[in-house]
């Protein structure tokens, strides 16, 4: 099948998600065309089954703001036209599902039905979909999707909740290569990080307010105060500033880390004891997914979708948003306890052996095919 992936090329997990898809997909024999303004942070290698195509954004001093969104559905109709696509599949709704209904109506008028995918992964529907700037145009390009997926149950009743959907979503969760993930020794590395032995945090996002960077900080100050630890903090983005300011404040720079953006996470994985996800709202939450299968155990608020992938007891811990203290209490009972410690990296790893690549991308082929069934059978009738 010729598959057409449009999606957000940074670090954000829509952006992952799609390029690891895109990727199994292209090692399954499907020829897959990823549609962004520039390449995606995931798509590092050369593959025989796989195209980019760039959108390029003319400016003119008509415009106040380029239209990215006119020149991305001109690029997707060019890719439909000129590489055969038998369908697109869209990540994050804004503006990627409108553009493609745009595309799909142009593709029309010349006699090709392309049907399209759109896959909702968070704050396109809890935070910028909902705006009200946005939400007819999001409610509108949903509905007209041929199908729609969510990444989480908790998404899929969010996005009933604040829209009004006509059609099902279908869950179909996030992914992880286990193999790719899969805990290794480094000890040079480890020792680089923690010399005299010190248990080692981890924190992975864009440091966005949604996030709480704040809160991993005081957590890892209670747990630094109890235990000798090290804190690794991975990614960028308008919060590191204060983040930076809050270590000075408390005098804990030393132990502290910052790693800033990192393409490749499984050997920070591997020296990492504890991951650290305190956010006020996570759809799924794909970088503790990542952290379980390196046998990390995940310490997180219980908000959005993350108790669906993060188990009580079993896999690390919840609390509620915000609860700092109660987190820390977990982060050191599970960091002096090595016999629970071992115990939940066990259940860390079999929990994330559910949402396997093997298991969930031949959910998104099958989804593929009775939606391109659907259109063949449109265009006989």
């Amino acid at each position: 099948m010729r598959i057409g992936i449009v999606c957000y090329p940074t670090y954000g997990g829509s952006g992952v998600l799609a390029t690891e898809l895109g990727k199994a997909l292209a090692d399954k024999g499907h020829m897959v065309h990823f549609i962004t303004y520039q390449q995606p942070v995931r798509l590092n290698a050369f593959h025989a089954n796989i195209y980019y195509h760039e959108v390029q954004v003319p400016t003119y001093p008509l415009f106040d703001f380029p239209p990215y969104e006119s020149a991305l559905s001109s690029t997707m109709v060019d890719v439909i036209m000129n590489h055969q696509l038998d369908l697109l599949h869209v990540h994050y709704a804004i503006p990627h599902a409108s553009t493609a209904y745009l595309a799909k109506q142009i593709v029309g008028k010349q006699g090709r039905v392309v049907p399209f995918i759109t896959t909702l992964h968070g704050t396109d529907i809890t935070l910028v979909g909902k705006d009200k700037t946005y939400a007819p145009v999001v409610t509108f390009s949903i509905n007209e999707s041929d199908a729609i997926t969510a990444v989480s149950n908790n998404l899929r009743e969010e996005t009933y909740k604040y829209f009004q959907i006509e059609k099902d979503i279908e869950v179909i969760y996030n992914f992880v290569d286990i193999e790719r993930f899969k805990r290794r020794s480094l000890p040079h590395f480890r020792q680089a990080v923690a010399p005299n032995g010190e248990k080692v945090l981890l924190h992975v996002s864009n440091f966005r307010k949604v996030k709480r960077v704040p809160d991993v900080i005081k957590i890892f100050q209670q747990v630094r105060a109890q235990l000798p630890s090290k804190l690794l903090l991975v990614g960028d983005g308008p919060d590191r500033p204060t983040i930076e300011c809050m270590c000075r404040d408390l005098g804990i720079c030393d132990d502290v880390r910052f790693v800033g953006k990192q393409e490749q996470l499984e050997d920070i994985m591997s020296i990492s004891d504890l991951f650290v996800l305190p956010s006020e709202y996570e759809s799924f939450g794909l970088a503790a997914l990542e952290a379980m299968a390196s046998e990390v155990p995940v310490l997180s608020s219980d908000a959005g979708g993350l108790p669906e992938v993060n188990i009580q007891g079993v896999t690390g811990f919840l609390s509620p948003v915000g609860d700092v203290d109660g987190m820390a209490r977990h982060a050191i009972d599970l960091l002096s306890n090595e016999a629970l410690l071992a115990t939940v990296r066990k259940g860390a790893l079999e929990q994330a052996q559910r949402f396997h690549i093997n298991n969930i991308v031949p959910q998104y082929e099958a989804l593929y095919e009775r939606v391109r069934e659907r259109a063949l059978l449109a265009i006989s009738l």
